[in-house]
C-alpha cells in the first residue's frame, strides 16, 4: 500500500485543492491521500470559514481518502511550529510515505536547500537576524535578509540571491521550507513532494479567470448577506472556482470570519485588566503590544480595528492576528512548549474517511505510534498528560466557535460529543 499525506486548511476547498490532491496521487502513484487539516482556526489567526466537519467532506467528496486534524495548539500557530506538527503527525501515523504540498516555485531540491540551510542556523545568520530584528526588521524579513546575506558564502549553495529572494517572497515555499526543515530536524522517513501552484497569487482577491485564491473567495463569501444561508444562494462570481459537488455545502452553514471575534476580544481584554493578568504569557503577544493593548483599552474597536491599533513596522498582520487569537484561546507559551516536548502530534483525531478506504484505516491503526482518536468521549481513557492538555483545548477551541456559529443561524448545531466521524 502506497499512501501520500498533503496538509492543508482548505479556507474553503475550491478546484485547485481538487487538483493538488490528483496531482499528488497521480505523481506519488499512491493509492490513497490522507490530509492533515486545521481544525476551527486557522494559522493566519482566524477562525476557519466553514467548520472543520464542512470542510472534511468537502475533501473527502473531491478525492481525499481521510481527514486528520492537526492540534488547535499549532493550528494557529507560527509557520515553523505549523509545519513541525504536521509533519510530526503524518510520521506518527506510520504509513505515509510521501508529503507533497504546492509551491510558487515548484521545484523540490530549491526547498530542500533552503531548508537545509536554515536548520544549521550558524552564528552569522543568528547575528544577522538578531540585527535585522533590532533594526526593526519584521521576523521574516530579518530572515530573509540574514539569509540573503550569508548564502553566497555556502559552499555548494544553488541559489543566487535573486532566486532566494524570490523564494522567500511567496507564502506556499515558506510552507515548504518550513515541512522539509521539519523532516530534517525530525529526521522523518517522509519524502517531499512540491507542485507548482496553478491559478492566481495566495493573497490575490479578485474572482478573475483561473483558479481565485481561498483568499479571494473569503472575501466574497463574507461580504455577502446572511440571507445566502437561508436562500441557498451563492455569490455567482465563485461559482466557476469551486467543483459543482460542494456548491450545496458551501451554503450549508453561515460564513464565520474574525469580525465576529470582536465582542469576544474586547471583553477578554476588559476580564484580562480587571484580574491584573500578565499578557506576555499569552503567545506571540510581546510585551510591546501587551502595553499598547493597555494604553487603548477602553478605546473600543472591531478586530480589524484592533489589529491596526497594534500594527507597526515590525509586526505583521498575522502575527498580531495570531497573538489575538491565542488570547482569545487562552494559549500560553508554556502550552506550546509543552507541546514541542510532547513532540507535537501525541494523538492522531480522525474527522473523516470513506467506506471504500477502511483498509485504510486498518492499516494506519496497525502502523501509527500515537492513539488514533474517533470518539471524543473515550478520549481520556487513550490519553494523559500533555496530549489530554492538548486535547481539550481542541474541545474548547472548536466549541468556542460552535457557539459563534448557533448565534448565527437560526437552528440547533452539533458539538464536539455529538458531532459523529463523517464517512463518505
Amino acid at each position: 500500500m502506497k499512501v501520500t499525506g498533503i496538509i492543508a486548511e482548505y479556507n474553503p476547498f475550491h478546484k485547485g485543492h481538487q487538483y493538488h490532491i490528483e496531482q499528488a496521487r497521480q505523481i506519488t502513484g499512491s493509492d490513497f491521500c490522507v490530509v492533515v487539516m486545521s481544525g476551527d482556526f486557522v494559522q493566519r489567526g482566524e477562525p476557519a470559514i466553514f467548520s472543520k466537519y464542512v470542510r472534511t467532506r468537502m475533501a473527502l467528496t473531491c478525492g481525499a481518502d481521510l481527514v486528520v486534524e492537526l492540534p488547535s495548539v499549532f493550528a494557529v500557530s507560527s509557520a515553523e511550529d505549523f509545519g513541525a506538527c504536521a509533519i510530526a503527525l503524518l510520521s506518527a501515523l506510520g504509513g505515509i510515505d510521501t508529503v507533497c504540498f504546492g509551491s510558487e516555485d515548484g521545484c523540490i531540491q530549491n526547498l530542500k536547500a533552503a531548508a537545509g540551510l536554515l536548520v544549521r542556523e550558524t552564528e552569522p545568520f543568528q547575528s544577522l537576524l538578531g540585527q535585522g530584528l533590532r533594526d526593526g526588521l519584521s521576523w521574516p524579513q530579518a530572515r530573509t535578509q540574514a539569509l540573503l546575506a550569508i548564502s553566497p558564502s555556502e559552499s555548494g549553495f544553488p541559489l543566487d540571491s535573486d532566486s532566494l529572494n524570490r523564494l522567500f517572497g511567496s507564502p506556499n515555499n515558506l510552507l515548504g521550507i518550513e515541512y522539509c526543515k521539519a523532516i530534517l530536524r525530525q529526521n522523518s522517513p517522509l519524502i517531499p513532494v512540491t507542485i507548482k501552484r496553478q491559478g492566481q497569487g495566495y493573497h490575490d482577491t479578485s474572482l478573475k479567470e483561473g483558479q481565485a485564491s481561498a483568499s479571494a473567495l473569503r472575501q466574497s463569501l463574507s461580504q455577502e448577506s446572511q440571507d445566502r444561508v437561508r436562500l441557498k444562494v451563492l455569490p455567482s462570481p465563485i461559482l466557476p472556482h469551486i467543483p459543482s459537488s460542494l456548491i450545496p455545502m458551501y451554503s450549508q452553514e453561515p460564513v464565520i470570519t474574525s469580525q465576529d471575534l470582536s465582542g469576544l476580544l474586547n471583553y477578554v481584554l476588559l476580564t484580562a485588566a480587571q484580574e491584573d493578568r500578565d499578557l506576555t504569557r499569552y503567545a506571540d503577544l510581546s510585551s510591546d503590544m501587551a502595553f499598547r493593548l493597555k494604553g487603548r483599552l477602553l478605546q473600543y474597536e472591531d478586530w480589524e480595528g484592533r489589529i491596526q491599533q497594534l500594527k507597526t513596522r515590525q509586526y505583521t498582520y498575522t502575527r498580531i492576528s495570531r497573538a489575538l487569537l491565542h488570547l482569545i484561546l487562552g494559549v500560553t507559551r508554556e502550552q506550546i512548549q509543552t507541546g514541542r516536548l510532547a513532540g507535537y502530534a501525541p494523538y492522531a483525531r480522525i474527522l473523516g474517511f470513506k467506506k471504500e478506504s477502511a483498509e485504510l484505516l486498518s492499516y494506519l491503526k496497525q502502523k501509527a505510534s500515537v492513539p488514533l482518536l474517533t470518539k471524543t468521549a473515550g478520549a481520556h481513557q487513550l490519553l494523559s498528560g500533555a496530549a489530554l492538555s492538548m486535547f481539550r483545548q481542541d474541545m474548547y477551541a472548536s466549541h468556542l466557535r460552535q457557539s459563534i456559529q448557533a448565534r448565527k443561524q437560526a437552528h440547533p448545531i452539533s458539538n464536539e460529543f455529538t458531532q459523529p466521524v463523517c464517512i463518505l
